[in-house]
């Protein structure tokens, strides 16, 4: 009969403790999602996906903070957004960016469901139910939300109520995010590299559309292999690098790397991060760039995320130290006053690519 082996020191020696967390099917069962929850988040991807597929000549508009932190001003930005998102219906598809975890250089917080109390507490059970909580919140106004999928486990809590998802440039690389995204039942952005290389997202793009099999957690909590279908919405989103990459050149250069790479030549542009140079302010002139460009007749753009908060700019976390409100505890954000003019450029932008394809139809 073997015995049992000793290998406390050798197994688990850089863990400082193990604790308990909630199953997604218990927090489904909690927190469950109504018919109209379904029917919202349902019908906004089919509306995304026809968008892809060159179905639906409307713009896709992720817009929203940098991140949450906190459930009553994210309410009451995404009040404000319905209002302009039943405005411009016609013309844009607008998502609210609702983003629960934060990749980081270093160190830092790391989002909403990771320390829901920005107090190193790291209440990630609270974490998760306050983020799914929010979710069917401002779905339940008639707003689909998107958000960046980040931690592996974590879309199982979620996905169910996301219409738009993100992997981000320090991830598109990954192929753990690659075999996920070919497996969300939403559609999935790429952001280019860090660096700035369209390539790599391209590539992404291509490995996500494929079948994959890999090891992961079902809702019941238990490990498994998933086998996956793969994703045909999925896409690219040129964010910059070392220098901006939204100007039309820009958009020709990594649309020739799409086709070279046997996929649909469209992009979303991100006009925070590097394309505004870490600028917040600076989102406003890219916005009116690209909607310059989509003014013009461009069809490969089919989308735009802005980052916007209730109010502009940015603040840090201290500790003891009151944050004022409507105010990103991360990236600085333009504020929804700024916002509304260029959801409405945007919106006029489409509009006039709209009426140029009637007149060319025309001959």
């Amino acid at each position: 009969m073997l015995s049992t082996q000793d290998k406390t020191r050798i197994d688990d020696t850089r863990i400082a403790s193990v604790r308990p967390l909630m199953t997604p099917a218990l927090l489904e069962e909690r927190l469950s999602a109504s018919p109209a929850h379904l029917a919202l988040v349902e019908r906004s991807r089919q509306d995304i996906s026809k968008v892809l597929q060159g179905q639906d000549d409307r713009l896709v508009v992720v817009v929203g903070p940098c991140s949450i932190h906190d459930h009553d001003q994210a309410i009451a930005y995404a009040r404000l957004l319905k209002a302009e998102a039943d405005q411009h219906a016609q013309d844009l598809q607008i998502v609210m960016r609702v983003y629960f975890e934060k990749p980081r250089t270093t160190v830092g917080w790391k989002g909403y469901i990771n320390d829901p109390h920005l107090d190193g507490s790291f209440a990630m059970n609270q974490g998760l139910e306050m983020a799914r909580q929010l979710l069917l919140d401002i779905i339940g106004l008639g707003l689909p939300v998107a958000t960046e999928f980040l931690d592996l486990l974590s879309p199982q809590y979620i996905s169910d109520l996301v219409t738009w998802g993100a992997i981000g440039a320090r991830t598109t690389e990954s192929q753990s995010h690659r075999q996920l995204a070919s497996g969300l039942s939403c559609p999935v952005g790429f952001k280019n590299g860090t660096d700035g290389g369209v390539k790599v997202a391209a590539d992404a793009v291509v490995a996500a559309q494929a079948p994959h099999a890999f090891i992961g957690m079902t809702k019941m909590g238990q490990a498994a292999i998933f086998e996956t279908r793969g994703n045909q919405d999925v896409h690219i989103i040129v964010r910059g690098g070392k220098a901006p990459n939204y100007s039309a050149a820009d958009v020709d250069a990594a649309c020739q790397v799409l086709q070279a790479s046997g996929i649909a030549p469209q992009v979303m542009v991100d006009v925070s991060h590097a394309n505004s140079s870490k600028q917040h302010a600076k989102q406003i002139e890219v916005a009116h760039d690209v909607a310059a460009q989509v003014a013009g007749g461009d069809r490969r753009i089919m989308g735009l995320m802005i980052e916007s908060h209730l109010n502009e700019g940015r603040q840090d976390l201290k500790s003891g130290q009151p944050l004022a409100h409507g105010v990103s505890i991360t990236d600085a954000c333009i504020g929804f006053a700024q916002t509304v003019p260029v959801l409405y450029a945007l919106a006029q932008a489409v509009q006039k690519r709209r009426l140029e394809a009637v007149e060319q139809r025309r001959g």
